[in-house]
């Protein structure tokens, strides 16, 4: 069953430039369509600036979408309006990247957790303390007497994400949203917290968008990966099949990229692609990896190629596959 569908999704933002105010767009998301199942996990992955942020804060409607379409366990909710969207807040959750800064630092855990509950109106006490203690257990926060009265900054980064994870957990949501949910935490602790919220995405049968530039951290977390690039998706597959045959230039330079414990493999010349990614205000015409693309062909800058099925269920936006 399908939970979640983008169809030709822009987010588009004006600037103002020049002494007369020209006003630009910077194309942030651009034509981006995709589905994603109920019970599924997805890895996002691509450069800083791609748009992979934008892209996730539009589904989750916290910022206005510019065209295209949501489409939610069925029901269109692109322009809904903000004030009855509150179903939708609890059935979709996210995770945000940064621990220290997405928690209140006056509030305690259980406080934390108790506000969403509040907010949706769980009236009685003792139900809210339920949830707040199961949540807490869910994420391994035990004993969950001595968490729930403490402060963020009594615990460790790594539990500062566990009470993110719990809090976005604690209304049962279908969908999380997790925005590069390990990037500032310790090696040592990314593997624990990813292999945590699998056991979650497992036991609960959520979807999860996983936001991350670390294709090397995927293979741990999702069914299927989706390759981003200057606002637009370029390729799409199952993780298994996207590791060991990448399609797309640009997935390939990403797994180039990623450090080899091997010192043998350590040998062998990455393929970094030159230059830098394109201006969102003023993308390149045609293929918009075409000015970095060691495989580039007149078409490539002249047309924009369509997102095609290559192989069974390996969707690559590229001219040469077309």
């Amino acid at each position: 069953m399908v939970l979640l569908k983008v169809i030709n999704l822009k987010k588009w933002f004006s600037m103002k430039k020049g002494i007369f105010g020209t006003t630009y767009y910077l194309r942030a998301v651009d034509n981006v369509s995709f589905e994603l199942r109920s019970g599924e996990a997805v890895s996002l992955v691509g450069e800083s600036g791609s748009g992979k942020t934008t892209l996730g804060r539009t589904i989750l409607r916290l910022i206005e979408p510019t065209d295209g379409k949501i489409i939610f366990d069925g029901k269109d909710i692109t322009h809904t309006r903000v004030e009855e969207l509150k179903w939708y807040r609890r059935s979709a959750s996210l995770i945000q990247q940064d621990p220290f800064g997405s928690l209140p630092p006056f509030y305690t855990i259980y406080k934390i957790l108790e506000e969403p509950l509040i907010i949706h109106k769980i009236k009685d006490k003792n139900k809210r303390r339920e949830l707040i203690y199961r949540a807490l257990r869910e994420v391994r926060l035990t004993p969950v007497e001595d968490f729930a009265p403490k402060y963020p900054h009594m615990i460790s980064g790594g539990q500062m994400q566990r009470v993110a994870i719990a809090r976005a957990l604690i209304l049962r949501p279908k969908l999380i949203i997790a925005d590069e949910p390990v990037s500032m935490l310790d090696a040592s602790v990314r593997i624990e917290i990813l292999t945590l919220l699998r056991e979650l995405q497992k036991t609960r049968g959520i979807s999860f968008i996983y936001i991350t530039h670390d294709l090397s951290t995927t293979k741990y977390f999702s069914e299927k990966i989706f390759i981003m690039y200057a606002g637009q998706l370029v390729e799409m597959a199952n993780t298994d099949q996207l590791i060991k045959n990448p399609l797309h230039p640009y997935t390939q330079a990403l797994l180039s990229a990623i450090p080899d414990p091997d010192p043998e493999n350590r040998k062998k010349i990455r393929k970094v692609p030159p230059g830098e990614p394109p201006s969102l205000i003023n993308p390149p015409r045609g293929c918009r990896f075409h000015p970095r693309c060691p495989n580039a062909m007149p078409i490539c800058r002249r047309e924009e190629p369509k997102m095609k099925e290559v192989e069974p269920e390996h969707f690559v936006k590229c001219w040469l596959y077309a």
